[in-house]
């Protein structure tokens, strides 16, 4: 036998058999497997075409790209998401049963992915969803927003989270109404007012009447807070519109309009409005694609009206 000291004691690094097993795979990359979900946004590796999951049917996937063009692809290797090769797969089903949110805004897996059999779901805030959860009857306290649109990429991203919570998200017409809005809501202990705020950047209007709110009669329960984001759209990451960046639009020209001339999205009026920011709304999937300038403030306003 060997001394106990002998360098051929414990188990053999270099293994017993050289040829067990795939030696042939060994090294090689193993690509993965993503399901091919609705607005799931992949880039194909042949010639650069970018666009989001339309339709999928059996062994086909249909992608529409932001100018509205779509192009049929067989699903399996050849495709791109955020970077990394991938093999797209049928979408599976979800599991049935209700899923609310527990521990709020953590990290990881994104929005309800599993990461394992074994790993608890998240929410698409990056919430841990709890099973079979019910929505609590709603709280005295309200979250504000500035605009449908801002109360929709909300709902999109926290709604589990603020069912479970028992929160209702409102909203106002102009951050012009939010003093009257407040007097009319008389917010106090138990019943605070969270307020979302497009565009609140030093010197502008928003910052003004936020101030104002502040040392007003309401101000110890009242928290005014917002995002440098010309309008909420823009909240949403750029690379989701397969952008590297949100165009600049010209000053005397409506912000909402000029993106969607310079999408080529039709913008006579504002049913077309509605149906761009549906467009955008549709790109988003969890909380990974906001802006952290965004997230970290509607957490911040969860956190306020559901203290105890």
């Amino acid at each position: 036998m060997p001394a106990p000291d002998s360098p051929f004691d414990g188990p053999d690094r270099y293994g017993s058999d050289v040829l067990a097993g795939d030696w042939r795979a060994r090294g090689r990359r193993v690509i993965p497997e993503v399901a091919a979900d609705r607005d799931l946004v992949v880039e194909l590796t042949a010639d650069g075409f970018c666009g989001a999951v339309v339709a999928v049917e059996k062994q086909t996937v249909t992608l529409e790209d932001r100018f509205g063009r779509r192009r049929l692809f067989p699903l399996g290797p050849g495709f791109l998401v955020d970077g990394e090769p991938v093999k797209l797969v049928p979408p599976t089903r979800a599991a049935p049963g209700a899923r609310g949110a527990g521990s709020s805004g953590a990290p990881g897996v994104p929005g309800g992915a599993t990461g394992g059999a074994s790993a608890r779901p998240r929410t698409a805030s990056g919430s841990f969803a709890v099973d079979h959860g019910r929505a609590k009857v709603a709280l005295p306290s309200r979250i504000f927003v500035e605009g449908r649109h801002d109360a929709e990429l909300v709902e999109r991203v926290w709604g589990a989270d603020l069912r479970v919570e028992g929160v209702v998200v409102e909203y106002l017409e102009g951050v012009d109404l939010l003093p009257d809005l407040l007097d009319e809501f008389r917010p106090g202990p138990g019943r605070r007012a969270g307020v979302l705020v497009d565009h609140l950047v030093p010197g502008s209007k928003e910052q003004r009447i936020s101030d104002a709110v502040a040392r007003g009669p309401h101000g110890a329960n009242v928290l005014v807070v917002g995002h440098p984001f010309i309008d909420i759209w823009q909240g949403v990451k750029p690379a989701r519109l397969g952008i590297e960046a949100w165009p600049v639009i010209p000053r005397g020209t409506e912000w909402k309009h000029g993106i969607c001339a310079a999408f080529g999205w039709p913008h006579a009026d504002q049913a077309d409005i509605a149906r761009a920011w549906q467009r955008i709304l549709g790109r988003v999937r969890d909380y990974t694609d906001l802006e952290p300038a965004l997230l970290g403030r509607v957490e911040e306003l969860i956190d306020f009206v559901t203290a105890p």
